[in-house]
């Protein structure tokens, strides 16, 4: 159901369950991805598909559904020959299949509308690199229409994630500044920095002190990075910490595919907890069975602070 309350109260109450990768959870149900729009392809070719997926996130306990609109933009859309007014359809789309998703439950669903980094509309893997080239003039104009129609379709939060380096943190930050829906911030690391290489204590700083900032922290990363960042996030900010890091497994850009094993391991949580983690879930390759045993681990295993679930 539509929330009574908005996120950041709920994270001032207790834990938040994410979703996991939406990536895999397509792929599992028979989608093939192999496309440079990836799975905001589905937003025209399969829009049910997706709220399948949402849905199937919503069963294993999420209380938010992140949109498919992460490699969702005008540009990208254009290439394939949609005009903007539908690709502006589309981007609502993406939303309104979360919303749908989440009312098919007698509890709160929250719907954060993706926002991913320009990276990833070119679709060459720099989203890992970040350092386009590009001023943080030129980032905010690029970001601005897609958060203005994503604004428009009613999200709850915008999930500003997986950014790579600081100059495209603070063009996210100046292109939502007064859009009126809050916003989390997320980066992707490797260790102690940004994946561009820089100080992530400097990184986080970029959010203190903006009210319109729910949470900040780390997505699309190793399990094992995740757990100094989100002390360090809380520490910078004192603001809530995300936290939803990837399976463990190694995206190979060039052979575009997952190497290695997975190390997500719920033995983690509760050191993200105690650190200041509020808002946790998974990213690539992690998927509604984790989200399923995340969920129980968080109601059963003695952690009074996961509050706020009526239902299901």
């Amino acid at each position: 159901m539509r929330p009574a309350r908005t996120l950041a109260a709920a994270l001032a109450e207790g834990v938040v369950v994410l979703d996991g990768g939406l990536s895999n959870q397509l792929q599992a149900q028979g989608c093939d991805l192999s496309d440079d729009l990836w799975s905001a392809r589905l937003l025209a070719d399969g829009p049910r598909q997706i709220e399948a997926a949402h849905a199937a996130y919503v069963r294993a306990g999420a209380q938010v559904l992140i949109t498919s609109s992460y490699q969702a933009t005008f540009e990208g859309f254009a290439r394939r020959g949609v005009a903007r007014e539908e690709a502006a359809g589309l981007l609502a789309r993406s939303v309104e299949l979360a919303r749908s998703a989440g009312e098919s439950v007698q509890r709160e669903v929250w719907v954060a509308a993706s926002v991913g980094p320009y990276g990833a509309m070119l679709a060459d893997g720099s989203e890992y690199r970040g350092r386009y080239g590009l001023s943080v003039r030129e980032l905010e104009r690029f970001h601005r229409p897609r958060i203005e129609a994503l604004v428009a379709a009613g999200p709850d939060v915008l999930a500003l994630e997986t950014v790579p380096d600081t100059d495209e943190a603070e063009a996210l930050l100046r292109a939502v500044d007064g859009c009126g829906v809050p916003v989390w911030l997320s980066y992707s690391i490797t260790g102690k920095r940004t994946r561009a290489g820089q100080e992530l204590a400097a990184a986080f700083a970029l959010a203190a002190g903006r009210d319109q900032v729910v949470a900040v922290g780390v997505n699309c990363c190793e399990p094992g990075d995740a757990g100094p960042a989100v002390e360090l996030a809380a520490s910078v900010t004192g603001k809530p910490v995300v936290v939803y890091p990837n399976s463990g497994e190694r995206w190979d850009a060039d052979e575009r595919e997952w190497r290695g094993g997975a190390t997500y391991d719920l033995g983690r949580v509760p050191d993200w907890l105690a650190s200041g983690a509020r808002l946790v879930g998974g990213c690539c390759r992690v998927g509604p069975g984790q989200i399923a045993e995340l969920t129980a681990t968080l109601e059963g295993g003695g952690h009074p602070e996961c509050g706020g679930r009526t239902g299901g």
